[in-house]
């Protein structure tokens, strides 16, 4: 997926179809002059709706449909003829996808499954026609009802990533290196901060044919809950992962304190994350023997943990079977 495909947040406007107005006909034929009222109800106004598709991985495709303007209903005629619903808007998306009011901030709600289908704004009720207004003491209304108008307004679509793992590191703690060497995917890798600046996606391969997702999620800094470096944009998708594996590398001062910091951005972004289970690998140990890798052990913070270089495959597999445990369990 290429950096300038990928795209995790759009504002559109988006106003829904008026409903078709009722008509207030009365009958006529060539034997019949004051015939009673045969007025058909107006149709809907056509919806905005998000599809979910799990073939989708980016929200691109919407990049530039800044303004999305739905059908209005047709309006109902003689002969108790209804007229047609407008043709609904359906705008599918990846799954992961929030929908928001643009005003207020309000969540509207979230796509997470395969063919789901939300409506995002809803067109106008159809008018009713007069056969509906007739009664004993009103033999001929000669009115029908008007249609509801659309709705409009601005709404915000933002991604979050759905995948198994997330993984949770300092910028360079090599979490790009590890997902090219245990998956197919290809991440941009350079030994500068941020090489990752977008989510990178990869299928792992595992025992008997299984697999799961490990998402690459560009890394974090101090602050990064207030939107400092890439903050935010990147925050909101660790919000999907099943399990978190925090990333700290072997040549870190201090391992425990630099999770530490990780664990503590991600608490006050949302508290919510801290209930996910977590594991620690600590990377690029190649260079490291038994013996100080039994130091290392004894000021490691509390979670599962494992040693690995990803450039080496040492303890890649060790990781799967660790990440397998605490996904099926």
């Amino acid at each position: 997926m290429g950096q300038s495909n990928f795209v995790d947040y759009v504002k559109i406007f988006c106003r829904s179809g008026n409903g078709g107005s009722g008509s207030a006909h009365l009958h006529r034929d060539k034997l019949t002059t004051k015939g009673g009222p045969d007025g058909g109800d107006g149709g809907r106004g056509a919806h905005i709706i998000l599809k979910g598709n799990k073939q989708l991985w980016t929200l691109l495709h919407l990049k530039y449909k800044k303004h999305i303007l739905a059908e209005h209903g047709e309006s109902g005629s003689k002969t108790l003829k209804k007229g047609a619903n407008g043709k609904d808007v359906i705008l599918e998306v990846p799954l992961g996808t929030v929908a928001k009011d643009a005003e207020t901030g309000e969540v509207l709600f979230e796509i997470t499954e395969h063919d789901e289908l939300k409506i995002l704004v809803p067109g106008g009720r159809g008018g009713l026609g007069n056969i509906n207004f007739k009664s004993a003491t009103n033999q001929t209304p000669r009115y029908a009802q008007p249609g509801e108008p659309g709705q409009e307004n601005w709404v915000i679509l933002e991604l979050k990533i759905l995948a198994d793992i997330g993984l949770v590191g300092f910028p360079n703690a090599g979490k790009s290196t590890l997902l090219s060497v245990i998956s197919a995917a290809k991440p941009k890798i350079a030994n500068y901060e941020f090489t990752t600046l977008i989510p990178n996606l990869g299928i792992v391969n595992y025992r008997d044919n299984k697999s799961f997702i490990m998402a690459d999620i560009p890394g974090i800094i101090e602050g990064a809950h207030e939107g400092k470096g890439l903050g935010l944009r990147f925050l909101r998708h660790i919000e999907r992962n099943s399990i978190l594996l925090f990333m700290v590398p072997a040549d870190a001062i201090n391992i425990k304190e630099q999770y530490e910091i990780l664990y503590n951005e991600l608490r006050l972004y949302n508290p919510d994350l801290l209930d996910k289970k977590r594991i620690l690998a600590i990377s690029k140990t190649d260079m490291l023997d038994e013996e100080l890798m039994l130091e290392m052990k004894k000021e490691l913070p509390d979670v599962p943990y494992v040693f690995i270089s990803s450039v080496a495959k040492k303890g890649l597999m060790e990781l799967k079977d660790l990440i397998w445990k605490n996904l099926t369990s």
